[in-house]
């Protein structure tokens, strides 16, 4: 999900000067006084102090709520996938296909939303995006009916995904040159927590999972916060426009056709792997909690909290593996590791199984603990690390081997063939468990759906080994070569 954009947050945050579009623009304001001092010193305005540092922190705080409740919503699925096959007789297709109606939306918005971002400004956009979201949520919570649910989940993911890039801006304007870097880590960290309340809730939400509609309608709840949020940030955004200089957010990013042909093969390379890489992530967390639950006769709460290993991994993973690509360079070599990290990982599900288990103990919020395999809980740590490396290191790249001016067509167009695969092996998972009958009673059945994973991580290791020969030949960017202590 959220997908493409949430990476962007580490990569924006990390290396300030790889995105054109969240850096200082010159504002209107500074065009105002350049006019302004060929007039008399007495009729110069006095200039305006910029917002106190505890005031940029409560509106980061706030917008953040928008990206939390976001965030919470897309991976309630997960858990309520087996619920929703008992209790309402979906398929796994059909299951698949309501993240790949969410992925199928930004695949058009990513076409229009930056447009209506610079049309009508960074709060309005905020706010509908929001509102948006909400409609969505309660579309997908009000019927046990496939088609409504599906077009609930479209109409989630067409503001959802705006709305990530909407306070991506936002949080530009408030914090360029001041703390970008952090404001980026905080605002990510906000967000990801919602994933990890969502695939927790059945630990801290029991029973509400007795009955299909009772965790949409929590997730409805938390989604409001994509409205609230937008709501507390344009009042404070007001109010300090009256007494405050604010800067201007950044350009958005948009596709421009034109740009497309300037794109060399190390680009189209990092956009193979980038598919490949999270459509082996994101479809298998549609099932994980499922598959975990026929596979190894686990319980629901104790499976929602097993794939919350993940998240817990991504949110300190990334930024150290950020900060090492940083150090060392050598990004394509790290995308190789991050990739093969996959290939054992299904095959350990698939094919270990052990009576030893672990019991991981969870701080508050979840104040739980939980008894999984010991073979799965070392498969998603391997996961996790993977999932924290290649995203750390693959966005960042894009601006390495793209032209400044062309970098916004890049990262659109990745995005969104990132999210045309997301769409499609929702798809062809679910259709592959279908087809082999993966259940409780068949736990075999989800053989094919780990083969293809397998699969998926093969591939795109094969592309990073290709981008690797790419970058140390006579046609390298410096992705191995350049190091934060050498510059760019």
């Amino acid at each position: 999900m959220i997908i493409a954009l949430e990476t962007w947050h580490y990569a924006l945050g990390t290396r300030q000067s790889t995105r054109h579009s969240l850096l200082p623009k010159p504002c209107t304001r500074a065009s105002r006084l350049i006019s302004l001092r060929a007039m008399p010193e007495a009729t110069a305005p006095p200039a305006l102090p910029a917002p106190s540092r505890f005031y940029r922190w409560v509106v980061l705080v706030f917008v953040s709520l928008a990206m939390f409740g976001n965030y919470y919503f897309y991976d309630a699925l997960s858990p309520l996938a087996d619920i929703l096959q008992k209790q309402l007789g979906f398929s796994d297709q059909q299951i698949g296909l309501l993240n790949s109606f969410y992925s199928i939306a930004p695949i058009a918005t990513v076409l229009i939303g930056g447009i209506i971002i610079d049309r009508i400004g960074t709060r309005k956009a905020t706010l509908l995006f929001g509102v948006i979201c909400l409609i969505g949520a309660i579309l997908t919570a009000a019927t046990s009916r496939f088609f409504f649910m599906a077009a609930g989940r479209f109409i989630f993911g067409m503001g959802a995904e705006s709305l990530i890039v909407a306070v991506t801006t936002a949080i530009a304007k408030w914090f360029r040159g001041k703390e970008l870097s952090f404001a980026f880590g905080v605002n990510l960290l906000i967000a990801r927590f919602g994933t990890m309340l969502a695939q927790s809730s059945p630990s801290w939400a029991k029973s509400a999972y007795s009955n299909w509609q009772t965790p949409w309608i929590i997730g409805v709840g938390f989604v409001t916060l994509c409205v609230v949020g937008p709501l507390l940030y344009w009042i404070l955004e007001v109010r300090a426009e009256r007494t405050h200089s604010l800067g201007q957010a950044g350009d958005i990013d948009k596709i421009v056709f034109s740009d497309i042909k300037k794109f060399g093969v190390s680009y189209w390379y990092l956009v193979i792997l980038c598919v490949l890489f999270y459509s082996a992530i994101f479809p298998f967390e549609t099932f994980a909690v499922k598959f975990f639950q026929h596979s190894r006769k686990m319980p629901l709460a104790d499976a929602g909290l097993l794939l919350s290993i993940l998240t817990v991994c991504t949110m300190i993973g990334t930024p150290l593996f950020g900060y090492l690509s940083d150090r060392v360079g050598k990004r394509a070599t790290l995308m190789i590791v991050g990739s093969g990290l996959l290939i054992p990982v299904f095959m350990i599900m698939g094919y270990i199984y052990s009576d030893r288990t672990m019991t991981v103990n969870l701080p508050w919020p979840w104040s739980a603990h939980f008894t999984a395999p010991l073979p799965l809980v070392g498969a998603m740590g391997i996961m996790g690390v993977a999932f924290a490396l290649v995203p750390a290191v693959i966005w960042p790249s894009v601006a390495y081997i793209v032209d400044q001016k062309a970098l916004g067509t890049a990262l659109g167009l990745m995005t969104m063939v990132q999210n045309i695969g997301l769409a499609g092996f929702n798809f062809v998972l679910g259709s592959a468990n279908d087809h082999w009958h993966a259940s409780e009673a068949n736990p075999s059945g989800y053989l094919p759906m780990l083969y293809i994973l397998t699969g998926l991580g093969l591939v795109a290791m094969l592309f990073a080994v290709l981008l690797r020969i790419r970058e140390t030949g006579p046609h390298a960017h410096g992705l191995e070569t350049i190091t934060a202590k050498g510059g760019s």
